[in-house]
C-alpha cells in the first residue's frame, strides 16, 4: 500500500465560533483521562475511507478542538501561540499516515481577495480527550 498524502482543510467559519475564539468564553467541556500524541484521520473499511475527523473548532489561537467521528472530542492545545488562528478560523495540514500527531505542523489558511493564501505554521500539542458537563455540573 502507498502512502496516502493527505491535504486537508479543516475550518469552522461560523460568526458564532470566531465569537467564541476571540471572546474566549467557558465551553461546556472538560479533561477526561490522559493526553494522546496522535488521533486518527480516517479509517479504511473495505474499499472506504472513513473519515474518523468530523470537524474542528478552532477556539483561539493555541486551542483547537476535533470533533471525531462518534462524539469523541479532542482539544489540542499548542505549545505556542499561532498568529492569526483564532481570527483566521481555518488551517491545514499535510500527512502521509493516517493519523494526526503532536509531531506534525498546521498552517494557518487566509482568505486573500477570493483565493487562499498560507500564513503562520505552527507545531501540534498533544490531543485531550474532552467530555461534556453535564447540565446543572
Amino acid at each position: 500500500m502507498r502512502p496516502l498524502l493527505c491535504l486537508m482543510s479543516l475550518a469552522l467559519l461560523s460568526a458564532s465560533g470566531a465569537a467564541i475564539a476571540r471572546d474566549k468564553k467557558p465551553d461546556n467541556l472538560r479533561p477526561v483521562g490522559k493526553a494522546v500524541d496522535c488521533v486518527q484521520i480516517h479509517q479504511i473499511h473495505q474499499i472506504h475511507q472513513i473519515h474518523q475527523i468530523q470537524s474542528t473548532e478552532v477556539r483561539d489561537d493555541s486551542t483547537i478542538d476535533f470533533k471525531m467521528l462518534g462524539g469523541k472530542i479532542y482539544r489540542n492545545t499548542l505549545p505556542n501561540s499561532c498568529s492569526s488562528l483564532g481570527f483566521e478560523q481555518k488551517f491545514m495540514y499535510k500527512t502521509s499516515l493516517s493519523q494526526l500527531c503532536s509531531v506534525d505542523i498546521i498552517t494557518v489558511l487566509h482568505n486573500m481577495g477570493g483565493g487562499i493564501d498560507r500564513g503562520a505554521s505552527c507545531g501540534l500539542g498533544k490531543f485531550q480527550p474532552m467530555e461534556k458537563v453535564p447540565a446543572g455540573g
